[in-house]
């Protein structure tokens, strides 16, 4: 997982930003994503990420230099590296037993209540012949539940009734709520059957020394860097 430390980007973006379409220079995007596949032990892979569902299996079958629009990536072959970019979002990455095969998707609220990180775990355990509960889950850093102020659309595309007692979603003003946007990813993951889940403590918008927030930095600055998460099998 990135932070914002160890490139060359400046102002909002300063320094690691990895995001190639956010106002950033493009020539200071491209030394951040090698500098950030120098450090990977296999070649990331990027998406154009888009709120959705779709998993893609990597490496890609066309021979193309286009990012896949995905929100998700698996992949069985040793040295790719299946990167999610954030930067508020929920970046969660699977890693089935015996490194058989690792995958990882991007969970905002509207991919989380889609379904992505369900159709991430089936993909894989579907590539590399393991159960969910084989798997193991690693949730990076999001905005976290003192800063997600989500309105009836959130807790609608959840199944949630406005004032019904829901753990994952705590009043705060009139039609407004807080949301646990990592605890339910948590409850999607052991409801599909994982039962090793770690990570998901870290809030992007509260820590703005270590990571980019673009709940944060919208107001003040219109825009804000992006973070990476990549995991990969090793060569042997």
């Amino acid at each position: 997982m990135s932070t914002r430390a160890g490139g060359v980007s400046d102002g909002v973006f300063a320094s690691l930003n990895l995001g190639s379409a956010v106002g950033d220079d493009p020539l200071a995007v491209t030394e951040n994503r090698r500098r950030y596949a120098t450090a990977l032990g296999g070649t990331p892979v990027f998406l154009r990420q888009v709120h959705g569902v779709r998993a893609v299996r990597l490496p890609l079958a066309e021979l193309n230099d286009a990012a896949p629009e995905a929100d998700a990536c698996w992949t069985t072959t040793p040295g790719v590296a299946c990167v999610i970019q954030v930067a508020d979002c929920l970046p969660v990455l699977f890693a089935a037993p015996d490194g058989r095969g690792v995958a990882a998707a991007h969970a905002g609220w509207r991919g989380l209540s889609a379904g992505v990180l369900e159709a991430t775990a089936k993909a894989l355990c579907e590539a590399t012949g393991c159960t969910a509960a084989e798997l193991e889950a690693w949730l990076g850093p999001c905005i976290g539940p003192r800063q997600f102020e989500v309105g009836a659309d959130v807790l609608a595309g959840f199944g949630v009734t406005p004032g019904s007692p829901h753990p994952r979603f705590v009043p705060c003003a009139v039609g407004k709520w807080r949301a646990d946007l990592a605890g339910l990813a948590r409850d999607r993951l052991a409801a599909f059957g994982l039962e090793r889940i770690d990570g998901g403590i870290w809030c992007t918008v509260e820590d703005d020394l270590r990571f980019f927030s673009f709940r944060r930095d919208r107001p003040l600055h219109g825009n804000s860097g992006r973070m990476a998460a990549a995991i990969w099998i090793e060569r042997g």
